[in-house]
């Protein structure tokens, strides 16, 4: 019986991804690898965070975006589950905002971090 989770996510861009966890403070290994859980069992993953327990979390491509994966009853991280992803997209989506405007022309000309938390980007593209 597997003891896995896999959790699914709006997260689509490894370099984002990777980016965000970074951001986190999160010491993560990239390429394919295997997640160690309960009893041995392993699952591929992209991205792995090993942990101090010998249980790992990571992200998993399932096709069209990047899963979850973890044997939840040895999550050790500073964060819940939910905070965890909570913070992982939004730093997702900081870096996928900033990237796809500065391929569009754009530079980020203002950036204010809210009392709730969430991010205002001011974008500008100047034209010649």
């Amino acid at each position: 019986m597997s003891h896995f989770s896999q959790i699914k996510t709006q997260i689509r861009n490894l370099t984002s991804l990777q980016a965000a966890l970074t951001d986190m403070g999160v010491d993560w290994k990239s390429g394919s690898r295997q997640v160690r859980g309960y009893q041995g069992q392993t699952r591929n993953a992209e991205v792995t965070i090993e942990q101090d327990n010998g249980y790992d979390v990571g992200f998993s491509w399932n096709g069209k975006e990047y899963e979850l994966v973890a044997d939840m009853q040895y999550w050790q991280q500073p964060l819940s589950v939910e905070g965890f992803l909570r913070q992982v997209t939004q730093r997702y989506a900081y870096h996928t905002v900033v990237n796809e405007t500065a391929r569009q022309g754009f530079q980020v000309t203002e950036q204010q971090k809210n009392s709730d938390g969430s991010i205002r980007l001011l974008v500008q593209r100047w034209s010649g």
